[in-house]
Order: C-alpha cells, then structure tokens, then sequence
C-alpha cells in the first residue's frame, strides 16, 4: 500500500472540495482537486491516482459518463462516488460500471476515510497481483514457479499429477505463497490450457456485485441493469475458473455457488432459463476450511465440492534454500536489461534466517526496493531492514520449540505481521488477506497490545 494514498477529489463546488480537502489531507493524504468533468478526464490523462472522488452531477457531464470515459481509456483508478441521498440509483448504477462504492452527502468522515482506504487498498492489491509474480519464462513459453526445495518440488509434482483431471483443486496457502500462480500452472498444464484463465476474488466484492460478477445479469433485471451481462461462469467456459479466497464468501453466496456445482447450471440474474457451463473450478484460501466448516462458517457441502484434491502451497519459511533462486530471478526482473543487484555471502545467509511473515510477496517488494534505493552493485548484510538485522544466529532446534495450539499461532503470526509491517495496519490487512474490520477484531480478540 503506498504509504501516502494519492486521490483526486471531482466536484463542482469549491467548498465541498475544500471540506474533503481538509479531511483527506488529516490522514496524511496526497489530494488534488477538479471542478468539472473536462478538468478531471485532463488530469486523469496526464496523472495517476488511487482513488478518484466523483461527485455524480458536475456542470458538464455525469458521474457516469466519466466512469464510461475511464473504462473505455483503461485508466487505473478507483471511483468513489459522491451523491446526494436522492441519487442512490445512479450511485447503484455507477457501482455497476465500475465504481468501488459510493459515499451519500452530507457524509461522515470515518464512513469516507475507510471507504477510500479500502479502495486504494483494492487498488494496490491490483498492482501486486500483475507485479508480484514468482514467474519465470521457461523455453517452452510456460510460467513455472522458483525454487528446486523438496517443498516445491512436491508442489510441482502435484500440479503435474492434477492438471490431467478436470476434478476441483482448492489451493491452500498463507498470504503472498503464490497460489495464484499455482492455478494458473494447472490451467497451463491442463486440457484447456488454450480456453480462458478467469479470476475472482470472493472477498474482494459484496454479495449483490459477487453475484453478478459470478453468474451475469438479465437486461433490466435491476435499476441499472442498461445491457445484458455475461458472467464469470459463461466467459471461463471450457477453460477454468478461479475463485481466489473462497473462504471469504458469504452463506448465501456459497448455497448459489454449490447449486452451479452441483448441477453444472447457470442462470443469471433476472433469468428463467438456465443453460450449461463447462469450467473447471480451482478455489484458493488462506482459511482451514476444515475449521471453518466445523466452526458454521463454512458449508461442508460445498466443502466437499471444491475439495476433492487439495495442493498445500508451503510458506517461505519452510523453503529457506529456495531464497537465493528467488532472490536471483527477481533481481533479474527488476534490473530491467541492467546489472542485476547482487548480495554479499552475510546478506544472503540473513535474508535465509528470516521468517517471512508476507511470504514471496514480502521478498519481491525487499528486492524492488532495493533495487530503487540501493546505491552499488552488491547489497552487504547494513543495507537490509531493521527486522533482518535483528534474526538471531543461532536457530532454535525444533524439538525446542514448545507445541502450541492453532489458536495461538495464529495469534503469534498476526502479532509478527503486524510487527513486521511497523503496525501499519492496511499493509497487514493485505499481507494477511483479510479487511480492516477482520484485523481489528483479531487484535481484539487476541489482545494484541501495540508495543509502546
């Protein structure tokens, strides 16, 4: 997450741009301002933001017909936007062509900031998805995943193994292993290697927008429903379906996902008539899904639907010999047809020793920054972060380590993250996969005290 959100405040009355103004700049935030539709589409041209606040009516063109504007010109943003309360139907139809949310006027501060903090948050997670990739380019043109660890050697064995099925994968894996890529692997490997790859993340989407994103809509199912749209479902058709944090989805969302499962069926919203769908189903968590069924959070059918095969994706921390390739391969990607950084024999024994809380994700983001910052071709041990800096030499043997229960690692490994990220607690949000609310109430419930 950049550490200074950068949003561009669209409305035609100074003062309203003023009191947002002074509201976004409390938190420390980059602000820029426009008074009419021409001057925002000018700035968005020439500048790039993270969160764009739209008020729907401006002097000489609707909210609307920005957001149109910005999705026909590819412009990487999010939209927030701003209404008064009589115009929640054209704020539920912009939401449709691709706003994040809206904020009714007159608004409460706390409601604003966190609906732009979530947008940016979505924003940035946009950016590391298409960044952050532990991908090389083998010679026949397929991505594989770094590293030649026992641990990732058996990871590969299996997608070797389950790529020749059409059977559901559930991927399960911490923040930031890349199982992402291993989806991607088996489609790559699969019989429908030549159809679509589609992706969705379930956490990412509130119920109404996940449904249609999921299964499409009927012209005029809704107010603002304009055009007919195809769903996730239809366009994976032949090829496969990746639904990424399946664990996040709702009660109702999962009964409507098991239905499709089930019957091999979809019908879209609005829609009587329901027609066949062929997509393989590979569903991602960072979640015991086993626990959350046994806990009621999670359905054992559905459970049982998308796990037939299951394919554990091992943290960083238990790959430490596979630190130097990776480290290697993203030098590589970051010196863009420069010299690659290299790292002194006492860095890179540090950077094996530490424990990685954010995974590969944590690693590719150190070596980026290096590669901007460092001055030199080779980065000795002084260069690195304070928290390598502080990895003890000696390990601790592992029948030293006292057993514990799943509850409480969990505890310590919230704690490390946020420790880790200086208790930023959007950046361990993302690290962690989870919102805001859901990192709050884990620091609650676990009395997680920030160090004084």
């Amino acid at each position: 997450m950049h550490e200074r959100i950068r949003v561009l405040v669209v409305d035609d009355d100074p003062e309203v741009r003023s009191l947002l103004g002074r509201v976004l700049t409390k938190n420390s935030w980059s602000t820029t301002e426009a008074s009419s539709g021409a001057d925002a589409m000018a700035t968005l041209g020439r500048q790039e933001f993270d969160v764009v606040l739209l008020d729907v009516k401006l002097p000489d063109a609707s909210g609307l017909d920005i957001l149109r504007w910005a999705r026909e010109s590819d412009v990487d943003t999010e939209f927030v936007i701003l209404t008064g309360n009589a115009d929640v139907e054209t704020a539920v139809e912009a939401m449709r062509l691709g706003a994040y949310d809206f904020v009714a006027k007159p608004w409460r501060n706390a409601e604003l900031v966190q609906v732009i903090g979530k947008a940016a948050e979505k924003k940035d997670l946009r950016r590391e998805n298409h960044a952050l990739k532990e991908v090389m380019t083998r010679r026949d043109g397929m991505p594989h995943i770094v590293g030649d660890s026992p641990e990732i050697v058996d990871v590969v064995s299996m997608i070797a193994r389950v790529a020749a099925s059409d059977s559901p994968v559930l991927i399960h894996g911490e923040s930031g292993t890349g199982k992402e890529l291993v989806a991607r692997t088996v489609h790559l490997k699969s019989r429908r290697a030549s159809r679509p790859f589609v992706s969705v993340n379930c956490g990412a989407l509130p119920d109404t927008l996940l449904e249609t994103e999921l299964f499409g809509h009927k012209r005029g199912a809704f107010s603002g429903a304009v055009n007919s749209r195809v769903g996730l479902f239809e366009a994976a058709d032949g090829g496969t379906l990746f639904l990424d944090e399946i664990g996040e989805m709702s009660p109702a969302m999962q009964v409507r996902l098991l239905r499709v499962l089930d019957s091999g069926e979809v019908r879209r919203v609005g829609e009587e008539r329901a027609f066949n769908v062929d997509a393989r189903i590979v569903a991602a968590t960072n979640k015991d899904l086993n626990r959350e069924a046994t806990e009621g959070r999670f359905r054992w059918d559905l459970f049982y639907r998308v796990a037939t095969i299951v394919v554990p994706v091992p943290a960083l921390r238990r790959r430490h010999d596979d630190i130097p390739l990776l480290v290697q391969h993203f030098a590589a990607q970051g010196a863009r047809g420069g010299k690659p950084l290299r790292f002194s024999a006492e860095a890179m024994e540090r950077l094996q020793r530490y424990e990685w809380p954010g995974n590969i994700r944590e690693l590719h983001n150190l070596i980026e920054r290096l590669q901007i910052l460092h001055e030199g071709d080779e980065v000795q041990v002084n260069a690195l972060p304070a928290e390598l800096m502080a990895v003890k030499r000696t390990a601790v043997e592992p029948a030293q380590t006292p057993l514990v229960s799943l509850q409480e690692m969990e505890r310590q490994y919230v704690e490390r993250v946020l420790q880790s990220t200086g208790w930023n607690k959007a950046q361990a949000a993302r690290v962690l996969e989870v919102d805001i609310k859901t990192l709050n109430k884990k620091i609650r419930d676990f009395n997680i005290v920030r160090p004084a």
